[in-house]
């Protein structure tokens, strides 16, 4: 780790630069040697950070939504092209030049910040040799060492020894419970950013392998910050829980105000939105005008989501317009009404002794009506009956098996003279 740290130590000079006026401000309040002065400035460190790489964060967002919509046709050139790598590999590129999708965007945020979280850390291991680095001289420095998070020092590790522990004036139990609850607190905000991902911003109607792998990052991530936790300083372990938590609630604001088409964060969402339009009779707001304007946009490619909440504003008697704003409309309710008398219309299924008894009241009354209908003239008299007998043992099978079940009546032949 002091290997990979030393490759950023061009950046450590700004970062101890940005510490040290955070630390003048905060030492102003809370006393210059205190952990809450130094360990502030680590956080308003990352805030700042974090605040430069929105941008980031937002291609971030547009490139991970993109690789879930593109993740079907991928699949689909892998199964054509499987025997073909170069091939498959060229028509990858050409789709997402088409689409205008980076499958690295989505670590933009985690490649940008790496520098100054090595750099953090190179400046907390000087800390802790008692070094001087960057614009922070042995003043500086002698407060660093003096200032405690919880009786652990900042430059303190899980894994140093009770020896280099005691030159920081701190036990070791101390820094091995508040690393700990620091590392716990990490993994934890670690997996619920991703589970929130996963179980709210995800379309469901697209089962793809890329889900599957979201799902074996929420479990392995969490893991990872753990093993590695143990070898960061406890400054370090503050920077880190920061950027977590602050991933955290830039990631839940995301999901509530602009979800992925089709998740179940966007069906909360427009629930939401059909309840203010409710209460209010119109659209309130920008943000919410643009998602109604994107949804009418894409007319009969809505999804099922989009096509409730269309419904939904039809049976209040408004209609959805271009601009993003709603409207009274007589032909909405209508066509909301139609819709469900339609619904409540359809027939129910009948079983198949039903279907089969209805079929034979319908043959009944076929020949009831068609030899009412008939006019009788000379020329249709009854026949008379044949007088010629019947071999015995052979009865008309069609009469008896109708005689038996009792499902049709009708005119039946006279027996045998010798049977009367």
């Amino acid at each position: 780790m002091d290997t990979i740290a030393s490759l950023f130590s061009f950046i450590t000079w700004p970062v101890s630069w940005v510490i040290v006026q955070f630390h003048t401000l905060y030492g102003a309040i809370f006393g210059p040697d205190t952990g809450w002065a130094w360990g502030l400035s680590i956080v308003s460190l990352v805030v700042l950070i974090r605040i430069c790489l929105v941008p980031l964060f937002v291609k971030q967002i547009k490139s991970t939504r993109n690789m879930q919509v593109l993740q079907p046709k991928m699949k689909a050139i892998q199964e054509r092209y499987k025997s073909d790598k170069q091939r498959q590999s060229e028509e990858m590129m050409k789709l997402y030049k088409e689409t205008g999708t980076n499958p690295l965007s989505s670590c933009l945020p985690i490649l940008a910040q790496s520098p100054f979280f090595f750099a953090l850390y190179h400046v907390l291991s000087a800390i802790a040799s008692n070094k001087k680095i960057g614009v922070i001289d042995q003043s500086l420095l002698d407060s660093a060492r003096q200032a405690h998070i919880f009786g652990a020092p900042l430059a303190a590790k899980f894994m140093d020894s009770a020896e280099k522990v005691e030159a920081l004036g701190a036990s070791l139990v101390d820094v091995r419970v508040v690393t700990a609850v620091m590392i716990v607190m990490m993994s934890a905000s670690q997996f619920f950013t991703q589970r929130q991902l996963m179980t709210k911003n995800v379309d469901l109607t697209v089962k793809t392998p890329y889900m599957q792998q979201q799902k074996m990052l929420m479990y392995i991530f969490p893991l990872i910050f753990a093993v590695m936790g143990i070898n960061f300083p406890v400054g370090v372990l503050v920077y880190w829980l920061t950027t977590n938590v602050w991933t955290m609630g830039q990631q839940m604001y995301v999901i509530n105000q602009n979800p992925t088409p089709g998740s179940k964060a966007q069906d909360q969402y427009l629930g939401r939105l059909l309840k203010s339009i409710t209460t209010h009779g119109e659209v309130r707001g920008r943000t919410k005008r643009n998602t109604v304007k994107r949804i009418v946009s894409k007319g009969p490619d809505r999804n099922d989501i989009e096509r409730k909440f269309i419904t939904g504003l039809a049976k209040l008697g408004l209609a959805a317009q271009e601009d993003g704003t709603v409207e009274k409309s007589d032909t909405a309710v209508a066509d909301a009404e139609g819709g469900a008398a339609q619904r409540r219309q359809q027939p129910k299924r009948q079983t198949k002794a039903q279907r089969h008894t209805g079929a034979g009241q319908q043959s009944g009354a076929k020949d009831t009506d068609s030899s009412e209908s008939e006019p009788t003239t000379s020329l249709q008299k009854k026949a008379p009956q044949d007088d010629k007998p019947k071999p015995a043992g052979k009865p008309a099978s069609g009469s008896s098996r109708q005689a038996k079940s009792g499902q049709r009546k009708g005119p039946q032949r006279p027996k045998h003279p010798s049977k009367k």
